[in-house]
């Protein structure tokens, strides 16, 4: 086991805790998501562990070593972590190839520039070698922090919302490289996003976080498939919730259906359409059944009336 946190109690102030008895584990090699919504505690865990907050009392065991937190380090942070948080840190004076290389050795200098191109490769900044950070975009100075952190190869990494300041195209380019080079390298990886669906393909562990509690953890899948509630089931994107008289008047097997789990049948339910939106890989409709308002998705554009059922 690379990570444990026992018995964990943590409160930014006396009479509010944000963390009771938080007990959490995490297994050598593996890219898990620490998912929730904004408030929900993640980056105030990312930074406990990190070392960058004292908590009052329980332990965190990294790779067989007990963390002392801020109070017993010279020096904030881990030395076999690297932690990428919204602040970059970045040396303003020196390039972006240099602030990669910032923590490799001078020692083999052919081996570190071939390190740096690979990592300028892995963050798609090649082409930024030798621009200064002011030139660059919040989203690019992100990359730049990811690169140089991986530099060190740590033995883990922590990265808080890593692609929220990056737009699409960029978002997947980033998330693919990224994730295949920290599985090449064995790296471990803990990375919290309040947007599951955007990793969902690379991750081995989801663990939920509401107002400071674990509320559900699983492979991606069992999670995706069997949300505990509302709140779980709408990490993954948009969502029809039904309370327990709607799962009743619906004769449903579950409380919460994707767009996608609803179809267009025969001798479903009828529904009236009330719009139906090209969306791209498919068209986004909201109809109505029973007198509750629905979200689906289908291949062609659909109007007036139509039958649904629910897989």
């Amino acid at each position: 086991m690379l990570l444990e946190i026992n018995s964990l109690f943590f409160s930014y102030s006396a009479d509010n805790p944000l963390f009771q008895d938080l007990n959490m584990h995490f297994d050598e090699g593996k890219i898990i998501a620490l998912a929730g919504e904004s408030g929900c505690g993640k980056s105030t865990l990312l930074s406990l562990i990190y070392g960058l907050l004292d908590w009052q009392s329980g332990t965190i065991i990294f790779d067989g070593e007990t963390l002392l937190g801020p109070k017993g380090n010279l020096v904030p942070g881990e030395a076999k972590m690297k932690f990428v948080a919204q602040n970059f840190d970045l040396m303003p004076y020196a390039t972006v190839a240099e602030n990669i290389g910032k923590f490799i050795s001078n020692i083999n200098l052919a081996r570190k520039r071939e390190t740096v191109a690979e990592l300028l490769a892995v963050v798609g900044l090649e082409e930024f070698a030798n621009t200064l950070p002011k030139y660059l975009s919040g989203g690019q100075q992100q990359r730049v922090a990811i690169a140089r952190a991986l530099s060190v190869l740590p033995k883990l990494l922590i990265l808080d919302e890593p692609f929220s300041n990056l737009d699409f195209p960029r978002k997947i380019e980033l998330r693919q490289k990224l994730f295949h080079y920290v599985k090449q390298q064995n790296i471990s990886l803990i990375i919290s996003t309040h947007e599951l669906q955007d990793i969902i393909p690379w991750i081995d562990e989801i663990m939920v976080l509401e107002k400071g509690k674990i509320i559900q953890e699983g492979n991606p899948e069992e999670v995706f498939r069997n949300p505990h509630n509302a709140y779980v089931a709408k990490l993954f994107g948009e969502v029809n919730i039904f309370n327990e008289s709607e799962i009743t008047d619906f004769h449903l097997a579950k409380f919460s259906y994707y767009p996608k789990e609803i179809k267009i049948s025969e001798n479903g339910l009828q529904a009236e359409v009330l719009e139906s939106r090209f969306a791209g890989n498919q068209y986004w409709n909201k109809v109505k059944a029973k007198d509750k308002e629905l979200v689906i998705y289908t291949d062609e554009k659909i109007e007036n009336s139509v039958h649904i059922s629910f897989d």
